[in-house]
């Protein structure tokens, strides 16, 4: 090679380094696992970076038009990052947003080369607050310490205080739940008395099972003289409504059921003498026969909660029911949905039911049995006004 095509060689080698250097953050190919950052992390002796998004955040899409592409950002992550992006509700990123506990978009995780958390932060700002998140989240090992020591057995109640309060920051519950059941453990008939514990039970505390959920729902009245009626029945009701989602997982497109969980589930509301222990029952099964797709069933338990004497789906609930059934599904489904529509529609019109003109502190802009009459019309085929 002559000494001027080593020359050209040269020059553009060095154009296309200087290229990079001012190119914004480079990610990895859409469809990258996090075990393959792994190996590459490992490889280049890097962290990784993980952007955990959703197409319909607003803020995530701010962080990635306006943020991540610029100068600086690169310059800063490229050298240091393995940089990831994973949509948290695909196939590959609902378990694994479920396994991070990730609830709330944008959420960034700074993971060491062998994919162990170091630290995460959360929502949008600009450039140099974004890069002094990363540095700060990158140096701070305090989460995985705090998690051998509690491990280990530490039971210091000032440092399970301070061990709950970084898990909340990082919106970790499954592991709050850990901690908040070892400080109140023993503390069950007395916690209500103690505001620290009481703010403890209510934030953090969302396993069913956990003694001090069991106490208080067959003692209710100690926390209810402390904080009201409402709040203690509304927390109840959340902790049941959101394990009934817990024990289904997604998993390569496919949705099972923790069957011994489940029946576990069902015969501890039965214990506890829950009120409407059959809505949490049926709740469970008419999601997980949805996201099955398996409308014989879905129907089924829809009917038996509707056939049920001690529970009511209101208008919404039976309007949410109907989102399942596209102009894909099997027309003898949408018939038989229709079916249940119009059996609601004659209830209201007999006067037997009021349609719905408020949720919650909302009015809504039409009485719920117009609503119920569109759907019904989408189903024949039909355009509003039509």
């Amino acid at each position: 090679m002559t000494t001027l095509k080593r020359l050209s060689v040269f020059v553009i080698c060095m154009m296309s380094m200087m290229a990079a250097m001012g190119q914004g953050m480079n990610f990895e190919p859409a469809g990258t696992t996090l075990e393959q950052a792994s190996v590459k992390a490992k490889a280049e002796n890097k962290l990784i970076f993980l952007d955990c998004y959703t197409t319909w955040c607003g803020p995530c899409k701010k962080m990635a038009r306006d943020v991540f592409p610029q100068e600086k950002v690169g310059a800063f992550m490229n050298p240091k990052y393995i940089n990831l992006q994973i949509d948290m509700e695909g196939e590959y990123g609902a378990p694994l947003a479920k396994k991070l506990q990730i609830t709330a978009y944008p959420t960034f995780v700074i993971f060491n080369a062998d994919a162990q958390e170091i630290g995460r932060f959360l929502g949008s700002s600009d450039a140099d607050g974004f890069i002094k998140n990363v540095e700060e989240k990158s140096k701070d090992n305090s989460s995985s310490e705090n998690q051998k020591r509690f491990e280990n057995g530490d039971r210091d109640p000032q440092f399970l205080l301070a061990y709950l309060q970084s898990l909340n920051a990082s919106y970790k519950s499954a592991e709050a739940n850990k901690v908040a059941e070892a400080l109140l453990d023993g503390k069950e008939a007395t916690f209500a008395a103690d505001s620290t514990l009481r703010m403890v039970f209510m934030r953090s505390v969302n396993n069913p099972f956990a003694k001090s959920f069991v106490y208080t729902v067959k003692n209710p009245d100690a926390l209810k003289a402390q904080i009201g009626e409402m709040p203690v029945n509304m927390k109840i009701q959340n902790v049941l409504t959101n394990y009934q989602r817990e024990i289904i997982t997604e998993e390569n497109g496919t949705a099972t059921i923790d069957q011994a969980q489940f029946d576990k589930f069902v015969q501890l509301m039965k214990d506890l003498k829950i009120a409407n222990a059959d809505h949490y029952r049926l709740s469970t099964l008419i999601t997980l026969s949805q996201k099955q797709k398996d409308f014989d069933k879905y129907l089924g338990y829809i009917r038996e909660y509707l056939a049920n004497g001690n529970l009511d789906a209101d208008d919404m609930q039976l309007a949410r029911w109907t989102q399942p059934f596209t102009p894909d599904t099997d027309a003898k489904y949408r018939s038989q949905m229709k079916e249940i529509l119009l059996q609601r529609l004659a209830d209201i019109k007999a006067g037997k039911r009021q349609p719905m003109t408020t949720v919650g502190n909302m009015r809504l802009s039409r009485p719920t049995d117009e609503l119920l009459r569109m759907i019904v019309d989408a189903m024949d085929g039909k355009m509003p006004n039509q």
